[in-house]
C-alpha cells in the first residue's frame, strides 16, 4: 500500500471523531432551544446528551472487540452509515422520545468508529508516522469542537435546532462509502471472548446510578424509586468488579489500578470533564436565557473556549514530553477554578468580552491539563497494556462527560426551584452562581487526585 493512501485512509478514520466532537458541542448549544421547541424541562433534557454518552461508552469495549472478529472496513463503514441515520432520524423527531431513541442510534454508529479507530490506525502506520497519525486526529477533534458552537449556533439561528443534525449526514454517507472501498480487510481473529455478562453488569449499573443522580431531586433523595436504583447500582457494580477481577478477559482490567499514577490519573481526567461541563452546559444557558443572546452570538461566545484549547495544547503536550506532566497537570485544575471563580461572577451586567475572557482562561486550562495527564497515564502501564489503558482511559472520559450533564443540570434544577420565589432572574443567577461553586469542589479534586498521581520522583 503506497504511503499517499494510507495518509488518505487515515483521514476517513479520523473523521469519524471529527463528527463526534461537531455532533457533541452543537448538541450543547441547542439543549436550552430544544428544552423549549420539545416543551420539556432542562432535567429532562439532559437526557438528549447523557443517552448519546451512557450509550457510546457501555458499547465502546464490545464494538472494539467486534473489530477483531470483523473486516474493519466493514464494522467502520457501518459505524458511519448508522451514525448518519440517527443524525438524519434526528431532525424528524416528533417528540422527545423520539429524539431519545434517534439519539442512541447515533450513539451507536459513534461507539464503533470511537472503539475501531485508534486500531485501526495503528495498523496503518509505525513508529514516527503513527505519532503524526494520532497528532492529526487531535488535531481535527479539536476543529471539530471549534466549529460546532459558531456552525451550530447560526443554524439554530436562522433555521432551528433540528438543522444542527444535517451537516452530519452527507459527511457521514461519504465516509461509509470511503471507509468501506479504502480501509483494508484485515485478517479477522475468529479467536475472541467478550465478557458479554460483565457488559450486561456494568450496563445496568451505570444506567441505575445516572438515573438516581440525574432524577434525585425531583422524586425524593429518600423514595422507593432512588434508593431501588442505589441498590441496583451497588448490587450489579459490585457483580461486574467481582466477575472481571477472577475472568482472564475482563472488561476491565482491575490489575492495571494497582499503579498509583494510573489510578488517580483517570480520576484527575474524569473530575476534569465534571468540572468543564459545570461550565459548558450552564453557559449557553446564561447566555440564551439571561443575557438573551440567539444562539448564533451564543456560539461565537463559546468558540475562544475551543480556540484557546487547541492553541495551548500542543504547546502542553510537546512540553509534557520533554521535562514531564507534573507541573502541568497542577497548573490546568488551578486554571479550571480561577475561570469558574470568574463564571461565578457573572450577572446581568456581564459584558460580551468578560464571557470571552473567561471562555479562554477555561480553554488554557483543559489545553493546559488534557494532553499531558493522557500522556501520563499511558505510559505509566507496560506496552503490552496500552491498548486496555487507552480504553479505560476512554472510558474515564466519557463517565466524566455523562456525570458531567447529569451532576450539573441536577443541581442547578434543584438550586433553581429552591430559589424560585424570588423571580425567575435571581433564581436562575442564584442557581447558577451555587453550581459553579460545585464545579469549583471538583477542580479542587481534579487538583488533590493529580498532586497524588505524579510524584516527582514518577516523572516519565
Amino acid at each position: 500500500m503506497s504511503k499517499n493512501i494510507k495518509w488518505i485512509i487515515c483521514f476517513v478514520i479520523i473523521l469519524g471523531n471529527f463528527l463526534g466532537m461537531l455532533d457533541s458541542t452543537t448538541v450543547q448549544l441547542a439543549l436550552y432551544p430544544i428544552s423549549q421547541g420539545l416543551n420539556i424541562t432542562l432535567n429532562k433534557v439532559q437526557w438528549v446528551i447523557i443517552a448519546y454518552m451512557l450509550v457510546l461508552t457501555v458499547f465502546l469495549p464490545f464494538f472494539g472487540k467486534l473489530g477483531d472478529i470483523f473486516p474493519k472496513n466493514k464494522i467502520y463503514a457501518s459505524g458511519f452509515l448508522l451514525f448518519a441515520l440517527g443524525a438524519f432520524l434526528n431532525t424528524t423527531a416528533s417528540n422527545f422520545n423520539l429524539l431519545i431513541l434517534y439519539r442512541i442510534v447515533e450513539a451507536l454508529g459513534a461507539s464503533i468508529m470511537l472503539a475501531n479507530g485508534p486500531a485501526s490506525i495503528a495498523t496503518l502506520f509505525r513508529g514516527e508516522d503513527r505519532g503524526k497519525a494520532l497528532g492529526l486526529n487531535a488535531s481535527f477533534v479539536a476543529i471539530g469542537g471549534m466549529c460546532g458552537p459558531a456552525l451550530g449556533g447560526m443554524m439554530i439561528h436562522y433555521f432551528g435546532w433540528r438543522t444542527i443534525f444535517l451537516p452530519s449526514v452527507p459527511i457521514s454517507i461519504i465516509g461509509g462509502i470511503l471507509s468501506y472501498k479504502l480501509i483494508p480487510s484485515f485478517i479477522p481473529n475468529k479467536k475472541f471472548k467478550f465478557d458479554y455478562k460483565g457488559f450486561i453488569y456494568f450496563s445496568i449499573a451505570l444506567f441505575a446510578l445516572l438515573l438516581a443522580i440525574s432524577e434525585g431531586h425531583h422524586w425524593g433523595w429518600k423514595s422507593v424509586k432512588i434508593i431501588i436504583l442505589g441498590i441496583m447500582a451497588l448490587i450489579f457494580g459490585g457483580l461486574f468488579y467481582f466477575r472481571d477481577k477472577k475472568i482472564n478477559y475482563p472488561m476491565i482490567n482491575f490489575k492495571m489500578f494497582h499503579i498509583k499514577a494510573f489510578t488517580f490519573g483517570n480520576f484527575a481526567v474524569m473530575t476534569s470533564y465534571i468540572t468543564m461541563f459545570t461550565n459548558a452546559i450552564l453557559l449557553p444557558l446564561f447566555l440564551q436565557q439571561i443575557m438573551k443572546y440567539n444562539a448564533f452570538i451564543t456560539g461565537l461566545l463559546v468558540l475562544p473556549y475551543s480556540i484557546a484549547s487547541s492553541i495551548v495544547a500542543p504547546f502542553a503536550g510537546g512540553y509534557s514530553g520533554k521535562h514531564g506532566s507534573r507541573i502541568l497537570t497542577l497548573i490546568g485544575p488551578i486554571i479550571y477554578i480561577i475561570s469558574l471563580l470568574i463564571f461565578s461572577t457573572f450577572d446581568t451586567n456581564t459584558k460580551m468580552w468578560e464571557v470571552i475572557f473567561a471562555s479562554i482562561v477555561m480553554g488554557i486550562g483543559n489545553g493546559c491539563f488534557q494532553s499531558p495527564s493522557n500522556n501520563a497515564i499511558i505510559t505509566s502501564v507496560k506496552k503490552s497494556e496500552l491498548g486496555i489503558a487507552s480504553g479505560i482511559l476512554s472510558l474515564a472520559r466519557n463517565l466524566g462527560n455523562i456525570l458531567g450533564v447529569a451532576i450539573t443540570i441536577t443541581l442547578f434544577e434543584s438550586f433553581y426551584h429552591k430559589f424560585y420565589n424570588l423571580g425567575l432572574e435571581i433564581a436562575f443567577l442564584k442557581a447558577y452562581h451555587l453550581t459553579m461553586s460545585i464545579g469549583i469542589i471538583f477542580g479542587l479534586t481534579c487538583l488533590i487526585c493529580s498532586f497524588i498521581a505524579y510524584k516527582p520522583h514518577d516523572e516519565n
